[in-house]
């Protein structure tokens, strides 16, 4: 056991952390009463076969589901496989085998389920609904990028046990604490590592164990754990015995030394103590006082010690795990900020070619690519119209192999998920490519299916100086698209069209000889005011539709005379369509210059990722000016046909605000998109620093100078705790694991720095090492912190990252809870870290 030991340096009341001992293989020495997490709890003896898992409300649905069922496994109209679906006795895992007492393996766990749906809400059991009734029928919907299950039961009553038995369950995952996950979690792994299901673990299964939780550790010194954790000496560990095993595993010796620093006897922390802590390590100033008292009262695990105000062993580490701990602020995940502003102030997130599920060339276009971007908080979705049979619009990615969907489903899907995430408004990018007679239908749909959802006018009828706030258009959803005319014309026509209305009324009922009905005229803001701009001429009314055109052409003094065959033409719009386009009216870009000049405040421009990057370098100020006053969608490159994407910083840099992803694809991109977006709510707007909102700014993302004051950034990684192997089926390998923590803001701001990795330990690495940046404009830096494993050989395998941004940061100690490359909770995967930035002085150059 001495021969595990090497020296430690603990952290000093200012400094952090220094460097640690570590067993061999990087497993920490055991220091009494600290554990990676609040300690957990098992039921003495596991559950019999028939009983739901452990603290799992008895419920008859999931009963028989642990007994199993034949359901059948439907992947597309020419799969539909009959499969044996059985609910393990932990109430937590679902296995399927090809028939019953066949052999099963894993199919999902009930933490990966996010919701279900049942069979008529789903497109594929839709599309064979002739040959399993859909009552039959359900959908499980996995978080993250997972493809859905769908699945169909032999009678309704079957799909109804398995429908209502899995939501139970969902409900019952969905509402755990803290204490009740690592509880989960813990007996999670007990299940895995009792090879023959007998309830109990023999040493050889504990070594198993140990290397599925990625923990390398002499043989000698795992034997003596196992020893003093068998109570009742029969050679094997039982459920609390498993437990004290695990205590024994997962003491925190460097979460002690933090505590045992403001602790005047090393036991517990007093008022007082835990005040200073906050304020000094914490940088809670003020504030410290009042919260030191909340949180003794949230975490403190004994009455005695709520009663008292102090904070033991056990209450402090449960708040430096819980979101308090967190290094996100957890004052910046609800929605915090002012919503009143115009749209184009706020970043909205958004989704490219929404549709597809796959790439772009031949994946598939499927409604759940609508459902899964607005559940995630898309705010802007985008649809690609194009003519289909039977007169119906189709939706696809044109002149691809993509499949395609019918528009009304498209609509149909918005409507229904438009605001179960977020209360503020859903633009539709229209991307027109219909005949005269099927736009008709497409405006036919919105206005119908859409109904009061859908915005077909100004808010108040009149014309506006600038765009409405999210605040004024909360659940409503705005048409972006071309446009036959200017807003002003479309309410001159309104006024009018309201006017004679009015007038023919009273002619009808009583005619008042000499009655005048007069209008002041419409006024217009500076950037409003027509310059002359090219007029839009429709074709005379009695011209059929199908060669009904609209042309651009100078204006002329003698609309009547145009012929339509004489004219350059553009593509055919129908004016039902056009109607429907109001704040978000599509137009070509030509130069920032001829924007200001021609453009107004409510017509928006798109650019591909290459052509805005290009305008970034030559032109990054009037980029920045010509975004605080008019709306700017950025979409991925044509030549990204597998689906891929370009990083959105450099375009939030200029103030881009729909800078649209693929957000099927998972990947570091992503990952600095779902950063950016997790605060305010997750509602899918977040304001502009002021900067960024002014249309006189003088800032340049290329040179950001003056009046922005540098910051020094110290990250100290201190340790990992639980981190998950990125091939579960290895179960001899151990990895070892590095930190890198990224910066992604302006050019001069990104960098990235990584510690030296620990061997073979996974499960309680310690690398007590400090990262320094210098950033320039903290106000658009995001921050990513990325696991891996690394590999001399190849490339290092992912294991876990948390993307936030700067202004989103908490100080001081903090845990890291890690993601998944899909996005998805990690849980309890962690790092602990000391967060530290102090702003530079005038002159300072370090």
């Amino acid at each position: 056991m001495a021969s595990l030991m090497q020296g430690r340096e603990y952290p000093s009341r200012k400094g952090g952390l220094g460097e640690t001992a570590r067993g061999r293989g990087g497993v920490q020495t055991p220091v009494p009463e600290l554990l990676l997490g609040p300690p957990p709890s098992l039921p003495a003896t596991q559950p019999a076969p028939s009983s739901p898992g452990p603290g799992l409300p008895i419920n008859q649905d999931v009963l028989l589901m642990q007994k199993g069922m034949l359901l059948r496994k439907v992947r597309s109209k020419s799969w539909k496989k009959l499969r044996y679906f059985r609910l393990q006795d932990d109430g937590m895992t679902v296995w399927h085998a090809r028939q019953a007492g066949g052999n099963a393996k894993p199919s999902f766990s009930i933490s990966d389920v996010e919701t279900v749906r049942e069979g008529h809400e789903s497109e594929l059991l839709r599309s064979l609904a002739e040959e399993f009734p859909l009552e039959q029928g359900f959908t499980i919907v996995f978080h993250g990028r997972r493809s859905n299950l769908d699945l169909v039961a032999s009678s309704v009553e079957e799909a109804q046990i398995w429908m209502q038995g899995l939501h139970h369950l969902v409900d019952f995952v969905t509402s755990m604490d803290q204490k009740e996950r690592l509880d989960q979690w813990l007996s999670d792994w007990f299940q895995r590592g009792d090879k023959n299901q007998d309830g109990r673990m023999c040493f050889p299964e504990v070594q198993r164990l140990l290397h599925l939780m990625n923990v390398e550790m002499d043989q000698e010194y795992a034997l003596r754990l196992f020893q003093e954790a068998d109570a009742s000496q029969s050679g094997t560990l039982e459920g609390e015995e498993f437990v004290e095993f695990y205590k024994a595993l997962t003491k925190r010796p460097e979460v002690q030394e933090v505590f045992e620093n403001f602790s005047a006897d090393g036991q517990k922390l007093t008022l007082l103590e835990f005040v200073d802590f906050l304020r000094e390590e914490q940088n809670e100033g003020e504030r410290a006082s009042d919260l030191a008292l909340e949180l003794i009262d949230r975490y403190e695990p004994s009455e005695s010690g709520k009663v008292r105000h102090v904070l033991s062993l056990d209450g402090f580490l449960s708040y430096l795990c819980s979101k308090d701990g967190d290094i996100f602020n957890p004052a910046r995940l609800p929605i915090h900020q002012d919503m009143t502003q115009p749209l184009t102030h706020y970043y909205i997130n958004s989704s490219h070619n929404t549709y597809l599920v796959g790439d772009q060339l031949c994946g598939q276009s499927s409604v759940e690519g609508y459902i899964r971007a607005l559940k995630r908080g898309c705010r802007c979705v985008e649809v690609d119209i194009w003519d289909g049979p039977s007169g119906e619009p189709i939706v696809y990615h044109g002149h691809t192999l993509t499949s395609r969907i019918p528009f009304k489903d498209v609509v149909a899907t918005v409507a229904q998920y438009a605001f179960q995430t977020s209360d503020y408004p859903v633009i539709l990018s229209l991307e027109n490519h219909c005949s005269w007679e099927q736009q008709q239908v497409t405006a036919q749909h919105l206005t119908e299916i859409l109904g009061e959802q859908l915005l077909s006018t100004t808010l108040d009828g009149l014309l506006p100086t600038q765009l409405p706030s999210p605040e004024e258009l909360r659940r409503k959803i705005l048409v972006k698209g071309k446009k036959l005319q200017t807003l002003e014309e479309d309410l001159e026509e309104e006024e009018e069209e309201v006017l004679e209305s009015e007038l023919e009324g009273q002619q009808e009922a009583e005619p008042e000889p000499g009655a005048q009905f007069e209008s002041e005229p419409l006024e217009l803001s500076p950037r409003s005011k027509d310059k002359k701009k090219d007029k839009v001429v429709m074709c005379p009314l009695f011209c059929s539709p199908i060669c009904c055109q609209i042309m651009v052409q100078a204006p002329i003094s003698k609309p009547e005379s145009v012929l339509c065959p004489k004219q350059k033409s553009k593509p055919v719009m129908c004016p039902a369509l056009s109607a429907l386009v109001v704040y978000l009216k599509s137009v070509p870009f030509h130069s920032f210059a001829h924007s200001r000049e021609h453009y107004r405040f409510y017509e928006t421009s798109s650019f591909s990722e290459t052509k805005a990057k290009s305008l970034i370098k030559e032109a990054g100020n009037e980029f920045v000016q010509h975004n605080a006053w008019q709306l700017s969608r950025v979409y991925p490159s044509g030549l990204r046909t597998d689906s891929s994407n370009y990083n959105p910083q450099e375009l939030w840099n200029v103030g881009c605000q729909m800078v649209a992803m693929n957000v099927q694809t998972a990947g570091l991109e992503m990952d600095i998109y779902d950063g950016l977006f997790r605060q305010n709510g997750g509602c899918g707007y977040v304001l502009k620093p002021d900067f960024l909102r002014d249309a006189l700014s003088s800032f340049h993302p290329e040179r950001p100078i003056s009046p922005f004051k540098a910051q020094t950034l110290l990250i100290q990684v201190i340790s990992g705790q639980q981190l998950p192997k990125e091939d579960m089926t290895k179960e001899r390998a151990i990895v070892d694991p590095l930190v890198r923590v990224e910066i992604f803001g302006v050019r001069p701001d990104t960098a990235r720095q990584e510690t030296s990795h620990v061997e073979n330990n996974g499960f309680n690495p310690y690398w007590g090492q400090t990262l320094c940046f210098r950033v320039l404009v903290p106000d658009l830096a995001l921050l990513r912190f990325v696991v891996e494993d690394y590999n001399w050989k190849t490339r290092n395998d992912f294991i876990g990252q948390y993307t936030l941004p700067w202004t989103c940061m908490q100080e001081g100690y903090r845990h890291i809870h890690l993601l998944s490359k899909d996005g998805t909770s990690l849980h309890p995967a962690s790092i602990f870290v000391h967060i530290c930035t102090r702003g530079e002085l005038e002159g300072d150059e370090s």
